[in-house]
């Protein structure tokens, strides 16, 4: 009897969970054409990353530069050039104080490169390349600037990473 009850509140909890979550709202609308390129503004729960490469897809973006701030869940990375790859690092809650990048294609998919300055309560700065983004506690606000000519990235073989790609990218 003891298990059924365990199973039994396992069970609920697990439900309650899922069924607890925010559903996902596509109905809002996430960014809007202005004179410069684009404005985006992702709330609490959006994936940064998704939501650029969705939104290249669905505008037929070429290219881009892009900035951004606000509250966000974050990994930064720092690239270690002799084993060719990230050290990450957490940051929970922080505030996005500064957000740089670009979008290009790779292999027929958008191709989302950012680095970023984040801060906690403390004030304390930390930088880095983004790993993941998820909008926290309010809001991400993004201008997009689109440039006429598709770029691409392709992979440097000697650095172990995606480089843009400008001349013969074939």
């Amino acid at each position: 009897m003891k298990t059924y009850g365990l199973w039994l509140l396992l069970t609920c909890s697990v439900f309650t969970g899922i069924f607890a979550q925010k559903p996902a709202n596509i109905s809002i609308v996430k960014y809007t054409k202005v004179s410069q390129g684009y404005v985006m503004v992702l709330r609490e729960g959006d994936n940064v990353f998704e939501q650029l490469e969705l939104f290249a897809i669905q505008e037929k973006i070429p290219s881009a530069n892009l900035t951004g701030m606000g509250f966000a869940e974050v990994v930064l990375g720092f690239y270690n050039l002799k084993a060719k790859k990230y050290k990450p690092k957490r940051f929970a809650t922080a505030e996005l104080a500064s957000m740089n990048g670009t979008i290009a294609w790779q292999s027929g998919m958008p191709s989302v490169h950012l680095h970023g300055v984040v801060a906690g309560k403390n004030f304390k700065a930390h930088g880095g390349h983004i790993l993941s983004a998820f909008v926290g506690k309010g809001s991400i606000e993004i201008m997009i600037v689109v440039h006429d000519k598709r770029l691409e990235r392709k992979k440097d073989e000697a650095l172990g990473a995606n480089v843009l790609c400008l001349d013969k990218c074939k």
